[in-house]
This record gives C-alpha cells, sequence and structure tokens, in this order.
C-alpha cells in the first residue's frame, strides 16, 4: 500500500477531532452568517467559533441539532435532547449590521 505523503498539508486520512471540551459541535456556538434565496431553495449560512462555514437547507443537520426552518432574518434548529430532557428549539439571528 503507498504511503500517504502530505507535503505540508492536512492529512484526510487523520480522525478529526471537534472540540474536548464541549463533546462536538454545538448549534449554540455557531452564528448564523447570511441566507441565500434562490428559485427553488432556500439555504442558511453559518460559521462556527472556530471560522469554518457551513451551507444548510431544512432537514440537515450540524453538531447537535437539525435545521427545521429559514425565515427572513433567522434559522429554527431542533437540538437533541440531554440526558432526561426534552429536545429543545434554538433560534440563531443574523446579525443587525
Amino acid at each position: 500500500m503507498p504511503k500517504y505523503l502530505d507535503k505540508g498539508r492536512k492529512d484526510p486520512f487523520t480522525e478529526v477531532q471537534l472540540s474536548a471540551t464541549t463533546g462536538g459541535l454545538s448549534v449554540a456556538t455557531t452564528k448564523l452568517t447570511g441566507i441565500v434565496r434562490g428559485p427553488r431553495s432556500v439555504l442558511a449560512l453559518l460559521e462556527t467559533q472556530e471560522g469554518i462555514g457551513y451551507i444548510l437547507k431544512p432537514g440537515d443537520t450540524l453538531g447537535d441539532g437539525r435545521l427545521m426552518e429559514i425565515g427572513a432574518d433567522s434559522v429554527v434548529f431542533a437540538v437533541g435532547p440531554k440526558a432526561g430532557s426534552a429536545a429543545q428549539r434554538v433560534v440563531l439571528r443574523l446579525a443587525a449590521n
């Protein structure tokens, strides 16, 4: 089997570690940076604290939540329940510039 030569690049074959302190990506720590409306779809642009961007449509999952709806200036996630509690809604709003 040939050996991968990274040549200074990130090795795509290593396991990605999210955040060791939080146990993974949390919707509550992301920010909504934009909403794109097309003729057939609406997409939400989100960014993590590390600066990693995500493009989501309703039904997509991100970390501990599932995107339920995209409004005019906000998105609504259903966040999975913690042990002994019900699922909760998390609303992220576009920052007013």
